[in-house]
């Protein structure tokens, strides 16, 4: 197998670079700095995870295993089906437009009024953290936890989860973070089940998993819900504002809001990367791969695979979209897909848009963002008119 290093600094400031010669190098490749293989084509993302028999999820010894439990992304075949059943209560389109799109729009709201008479705010802080966190509150059920307390456990997860490295103090505030959602679970358990709802936590409860499966799925829930929703937001309002002709088309209609989120996030994926277990020895462009190392599925890559999508490195909103895996490709695909479409497109965008007038990009801080097993923006500094009085 070909070894291929990596500076980890400057792939977590800008990855794609790396991946575009990995795509046309080495699509399987050892990358020792990340102590895994890494597939990097779109066509090896979407067909091998499928093969949950070769690639597993199951991973015992994996970081999100060991930081927050053994939750349904690390399971397989029935035992994922299962778990995945029991909260798709909470998190179907049924539900999203019949329960949660009312109270996205009210919290929503409420950002809005606090922000519009002021003029600026950076995006990310001040705009989708809350709009992002005040949603997972609802649909977790931890409406105990503040937006900051939301925001703060999640990236601490996502950190964890991303430490690749074996960094001790990021491995140590990721435990202080998981435990902190331990307390607030235990808290709220007795009034959702005096009170059923359709929260995470009460459907969890009434189908009748038991207290690790509720609280590993509620952190898995929320290390994916709050930072990748969080991220979209601020990022696809930055690429529209970077892209004043896309979004004037956005307005007159030609193109949706949700293509624009869409598009934005095959662009710069939230979620770059999937890990696995290799469960038995396969074989992939001529490449023997061994049994109980990591596969990282690359999304980032896939989503900028230039035998996929023309202009792969630009951003589009009316290229076609059916191909993206920006919310996976396989028996994974994000549960939670359907509660950021609402949030993201049906709510925030529009709003925003619709309340901040003359919105734009303050000139004196570019846009800074980073990562690349999740990426994002890590402040977008925005400016709009007031009126007078």
């Amino acid at each position: 197998m070909t070894t291929v290093d990596i500076d980890v600094d400057a792939f977590w400031h800008d990855p794609y670079p790396q991946l575009a010669t990995l795509r046309q190098t080495a699509p399987v490749a050892w990358v020792p700095q990340l102590r895994a293989t890494l597939l990097t084509h779109h066509s090896d993302v979407v067909e091998q995870e499928k093969r949950v028999d070769t690639y597993s999820s199951h991973m015992p010894n994996g970081l999100m295993t060991r930081l927050m439990g053994e939750n349904l992304m690390r399971k397989d075949g029935d035992a994922h089906f299962n778990e995945r059943r029991a909260i798709l209560p909470a998190m179907s389109a049924k539900t999203v437009k019949a329960v949660w799109r009312a109270q996205f729009e009210a919290t929503t709201n409420a950002i809005l009024d606090t922000l519009a008479p002021r003029g600026h705010c950076e995006l990310v802080r001040d705009l989708a953290m809350p709009a992002s966190a005040e949603a997972l509150k609802a649909v977790t059920g931890l409406t105990n936890m503040s937006a900051e307390d939301i925001d703060r456990v999640s990236q601490g997860m996502i950190d964890g989860c991303a430490n690749y490295t074996g960094d001790p103090e990021i491995e140590a505030r990721c435990q202080s973070c998981t435990q902190t959602i331990s307390q607030h679970i235990a808290e709220r358990q007795a009034a959702v089940e005096a009170t059923p709802d359709h929260s995470m936590l009460s459907v969890q409860l009434q189908a009748g998993l038991n207290a690790a499966q509720i609280d590993a799925n509620i952190k898995l829930a929320i290390s994916g819900g709050q930072n990748e929703p969080r991220d979209a937001i601020a990022g696809t309002i930055w690429a529209l504002l970077s892209h004043p002709e896309q979004l004037a088309a956005c307005r007159r209609g030609d193109v949706t809001w949700l293509q624009a989120f869409e598009e934005y996030a095959r662009w710069v994926s939230p979620i770059g990367m999937s890990p696995r277990r290799l469960a038995q020895p396969t074989r992939l462009h001529g490449t023997d791969i061994n049994p109980d190392g990591l596969v990282f599925f690359m999304f980032g890559s896939a989503n900028r695979d230039e035998s996929v999508f023309a202009n792969a490195d630009r951003f589009d909103t009316q290229r076609d979209l059916r191909k993206a895996v920006s919310f996976g490709a396989g028996p994974h695909f994000c549960a939670g897909a359907w509660v950021s479409r609402c949030l993201i497109s049906e709510v925030v965008l529009p709003q925003v848009f619709e309340r901040l007038p003359n919105l734009r990009l303050a000139a004196n801080r570019p846009a800074t963002f980073g990562g690349w097993a999740f990426r994002g923006p890590l402040h977008v500094d925005v400016e709009w008119d007031v009126p007078p009085g």
